[in-house]
């Protein structure tokens, strides 16, 4: 059985894009709130995320990008930055400490004081651009996840899974031509942002390297497990990953309202052991997960509990 960290603060719960949205401050209370009740949160070890410092936010995103945040972020009400997104007075704080914190996370897994981590973070990442803000991210914890792995441990080979049910534009755009990163995307599609064909396999010396499978609405649990099969396996053993992150969004899930798909839980615990198998064969276990979509708040709570099980008992 593998150790496995969580990566949570209260600041996480500071960004507010306003009443009735649904990238609310309520999606991290229900998920703690079911990890401490089913007994979970007791089995993890509890990591401390750091503000992330500008050198590794770079990496990714350009920095007159980052410079105009500051600039537009608020002391009091909201700032629009797309129709989706807006930044109230704790975003930038809480957006600085979600990229640090998987950062964090980083550093305890290559440390050996886990084997793999949960991000309970907040706003996601995987829309984000390199100089844009989309789809309620700002920061792509992720890919600042992916460069911070290599450029600070000299990790080689990086694999990110994307389950989210929408596609990770972010995430693809920032490694598309490099071949040292494989990003694999399962998403409904046609659907929010309208990325991920099954022709978008990557750039130059990256040809290969994106692997996006659309998916129809309505497919769930045996559907994504013969595509994790078909699709991830063989495209990673071929890629061989020193590490291994996850877009861990729930909004695949059959309750979510923002999509048509439909996963259950045993069906995220399923896609997990899966991607731990893979993490076992080429990255000595190491898996930094972190959360992206997921929308119903009862779905998503018991989606991350069977999630993080399915690592605690990798």
């Amino acid at each position: 059985m593998g150790k496995t960290g969580l990566v949570y603060h209260s600041a996480y719960l500071e960004h507010d894009m306003g009443p009735g949205h649904p990238e609310s401050p309520h999606r991290l209370r229900a998920i703690m709130q079911r990890l401490e009740q089913s007994g979970t949160a007791a089995r993890l070890v509890r990591i401390e995320p750091r503000t992330a410092e500008e050198e590794w936010i770079t990496q990714v995103h350009a920095p007159n990008y980052v410079a105009a945040l500051h600039r537009e972020a608020p002391a009091v009400g909201r700032v629009p930055l797309d129709p989706d997104t807006s930044m109230s007075p704790g975003t930038l704080n809480a957006a600085y400490l979600a990229a640090g914190g998987t950062l964090a996370a980083v550093d305890a897994i290559m440390a050996h004081q886990v084997d793999h981590v949960f991000c309970a973070v907040r706003p996601p990442g995987h829309h984000a651009e390199a100089g844009r803000a989309m789809g309620f991210c700002f920061f792509n914890n992720v890919a600042i996840a992916g460069r911070y792995v290599q450029k600070k441990y000299g990790l080689t080979r990086v694999l990110i899974v994307d389950w989210d049910v929408h596609h990770g534009n972010g995430t693809q755009h920032s490694f598309e031509d490099d071949p040292s990163v494989c990003f694999f995307s399962t998403h409904q599609y046609p659907h929010y942002p309208g990325t991920g064909r099954g022709t978008e396999r990557g750039k130059g010396a990256g040809v290969g390297l994106t692997v996006n499978v659309p998916m129809e609405a309505g497919e769930g649990d045996e559907e994504y497990h013969a595509i994790f099969l078909k699709s991830l396996v063989p495209a990673a053993d071929a890629f061989k990953p020193e590490f291994v992150i996850i877009s861990a969004g729930f909004d695949a899930h059959k309750d979510d309202p923002l999509a048509g798909m439909c996963l259950t839980e045993a069906g995220y615990a399923d896609l997990t052991e899966i991607v731990v198998g893979i993490a076992k064969r080429h990255a000595k276990g190491r898996i930094l997960s972190s959360l992206e979509g997921g929308y119903n708040l009862t779905a998503l709570a018991h989606s991350v509990d069977a999630h993080i099980n399915a690592l605690l008992n990798a």
